[in-house]
């Protein structure tokens, strides 16, 4: 497959439907709930504080669902029941050896539009650098999880609504406004450490969306086949346990909460 014309951001997507494959396969054969654990290898821009080229992810994939909101709803109420744990069991250990208390969040997580962002960011005197692109950048990240502790007096933070312009083709589209997707990301204390979505499972929408994003429906063919009879509406979310790891901890590079870091000039041992 040739992706040298897209960007990085768009490859890593690309890489990141790879990887969710066969959780769409096992869907397509009929398992409503999938959870997955294993490695991923992205093409991050690795020489920061926040990315690796390797990480753990946690995948959870969904069917029959009605939107975006059964997705995160399922999130929110697992990271409560995982953060609990954590609290019960290992809060004496982490308060002695990283000296930081362990949250359990309330429900439901705040939410709030990419629109919505953008109004809060420019009241607090921010401006996004990549508005143009309709994302987020780290600083606006952060800033925005400061207005939510501010207004809100919560550590999370679901930010909706992105422009189909930086999602995948894969990303259901809204009915009533196309330019934007039913998707989300979760930000924790000013990380973002979640990416999710109802997927868009009709063949011909996704045969569409290829064709708008550019891509060449050949080297996407084994994707797409596993629609071509149908699937069930479905969706889910990508979760990096490095990146929890630093902010549970209140560790300040992701190389410190990972063991053996893997990155551009690191791949021994």
């Amino acid at each position: 497959m040739n992706y040298q014309h897209l960007t990085i951001e768009e490859r890593e997507k690309i890489q990141l439907m790879l990887w969710q494959k066969q959780s769409i396969r096992a869907m397509a054969a009929g398992f409503d709930r999938i959870f997955e654990v294993g490695p991923v290898f992205r093409a991050n821009p690795s020489f920061t504080s926040r990315h690796d080229t390797e990480f753990t992810s946690i995948d959870v994939e969904i069917s029959w669902i009605e939107s975006h909101e059964d997705i995160m709803q399922l999130e929110e109420e697992w990271l409560q029941y995982v953060l609990s744990a954590i609290k019960n069991k290992l809060e004496p250990a982490i308060t002695k050896y990283y000296k930081v208390p362990v949250t359990v969040p309330t429900l439901p997580f705040p939410r709030i539009t990419m629109e919505e962002a953008y109004i809060a960011l420019k009241q607090m005197g921010y401006q996004v650098t990549r508005a143009a692109k309709g994302d987020l950048d780290p600083e606006g990240e952060r800033i925005l999880s400061q207005y939510i502790k501010e207004k809100f007096n919560h550590e999370f933070v679901f930010v909706t609504d992105y422009p189909a312009s930086v999602r995948p083709f894969y990303h259901m589209r809204q009915t009533n406004n196309p330019n934007l997707t039913k998707s989300f990301d979760l930000l924790w204390n000013g990380l973002e450490i979640t990416t999710g979505a109802q997927r868009e499972h009709r063949y011909d929408v996704l045969i569409e969306q290829v064709l708008n994003k550019n891509l060449t429906l050949p080297s996407l063919q084994h994707y797409l086949d596993f629609f071509k009879f149908g699937c069930p509406p479905h969706g889910g979310y990508g979760f990096g346990l490095s990146r929890m790891l630093m902010i549970l901890l209140g560790i300040k590079n992701v190389r410190e909460a990972t063991y053996v870091y893997r990155g551009p000039n690191r791949l021994f041992p």
